[in-house]
């Protein structure tokens, strides 16, 4: 197949599903192959690879859907109460209206008391809270926002090398510069201000940087970044005038013992005035991720901070172009924000449900580690926190000499 021969060249851009179906579709075409069984372990859709979903998401969301569901006895009566709560907010009682653009209020008021209580009590107001279809749709507003000028003026953004290849596709669409910089594999992924600094003095004679994105949860490298590495990048960006994008979505994962996640905003303000005043942000995270998995019910958010009003201003008129974002994801992110608590019916399931897919995970990736470990000219950082596992492949050099003759 030359399209499939063009795709694994680089030269040609496909996404992750299209290439399994031409994977497979030339796998029934091998002859002489010890296996025709493919495992796809290039996605983070857990649903698709056979995770069940949440029963307190599902039970809401159904009878937010089909309200006679209330009537039943089925449901327990903390779920009715949620989705007769929800749809108190919804124009007509009903799930199929528009809400307003920028997020159901209950549901801000749900993310911006979440933020506040991960972060031990540092404020979080709901009018910087935007919630879209997904964290990366609320990237893309962003971006928006940030991409202008051309040659010397373009906008450049400082990107972590490795990450997911749909970033670089968003940066493409945008017209915005790429600046990768490379986090240090050799120890454990980590995060270097001095290499943000090599590569901005570079990309400074190209484009004009004015922004640095951060994963942490790293994707796909599964590190966590240290509170000292969290202040010294917020440093960073307040020296060069950085617009911060910390890109948080796989916050709830975390596997390494003695590892913790700390936000970007918490590290911020706990910094003091100087930054917590002055450095731009914006944190995302997303319902697609972590325990949920629910990739195809479309919802995240993002805050942001120290923005001009005239931007927040802007913002919103960006996010009125989409109409609203999914109800059915906004459902699952107020339960993601305010889940069953100790006391309610369905705390019990819902917590088992929970700490049942948190311990796959991480069983999923320890095994991962071990059979990939395990292989010959294959190493692997160990993984703090997320989904994926990052392999290194040593090739012998008769490989590579025998692979540039063919």
């Amino acid at each position: 197949m030359s399209f499939l021969k063009n795709v694994i060249a680089g030269k040609r851009r496909i996404w992750p599903s299209h290439l399994e179906k031409l994977i497979r579709a030339e796998t029934q075409q091998w002859e002489q192959k010890p296996s025709k069984r493919i495992i796809d372990a290039s996605w983070g859709d857990a649903h698709r690879m056979g995770i069940k979903p949440i029963s307190f998401v599902r039970q809401v969301t159904a009878a937010c859907l089909y309200p006679e569901l209330l009537h039943s006895e089925r449901l327990p009566v903390d779920v009715q109460m949620r989705a007769q709560r929800f749809l108190k907010q919804c124009d007509g009682g009903s799930v199929g209206a528009y809400t307003v653009p920028c997020g159901v209020a209950h549901v801000k008021r749900n993310v911006s008391d979440f933020i506040l209580r991960r972060d031990g009590g540092i404020p979080s107001n709901p009018d910087n809270i935007f919630i879209c279809n997904g964290s990366q749709s609320a990237l893309m507003v962003i971006l928006k926002l940030l991409s202008y000028g051309k040659g010397l003026s373009q906008t450049g953004i400082l990107a972590p090398l490795p990450n997911y290849s749909s970033f670089n596709l968003m940066l493409a669409t945008q017209g915005t510069v790429m600046v990768p910089y490379h986090l240090c594999e050799e120890e454990g992924w980590c995060l270097k201000v001095e290499e943000l600094r090599r590569v901005l003095h570079a990309a400074r004679s190209h484009c004009s940087p004015r922004a640095l994105y951060v994963i942490n949860p790293g994707n796909p490298t599964g590190h966590i970044q240290s509170r000292e590495s969290i202040e010294d990048v917020i440093r960073f960006a307040a020296e060069e005038k950085l617009f911060l994008l910390a890109d948080e979505v796989y916050q709830d994962i975390v596997h390494m013992e003695g590892c913790e996640f700390i936000s970007y905003k918490k590290v911020l303000f706990e910094m003091g005035p100087e930054y917590s005043d002055t450095v731009e942000m914006a944190s995302f995270h997303s319902i697609s991720k972590g325990f949920m998995g629910e990739c195809g019910l479309r919802g995240g958010y993002m805050e942001l901070l120290n923005v001009n009003p005239a931007v927040m201003q802007l913002t919103h008129t960006l996010i009125s172009t989409m109409s609203c974002s999914s109800v059915m994801g906004q459902i699952a992110l107020d339960i993601l924000a305010d889940p069953p608590q100790v006391g309610d019916p369905s705390y019990p399931t819902y917590s088992e449900e929970v700490l049942c897919r948190r311990n796959m995970l991480a069983w999923n990736i320890r095994l991962a580690q071990d059979v990939l470990g395990g292989l010959p000219g294959v190493i692997c950082q160990p993984v703090m926190g997320g989904i994926y596992v990052y392999p290194r492949l040593h090739l012998p050099s008769r490989a590579v000499e025998q692979a540039k003759v063919s």
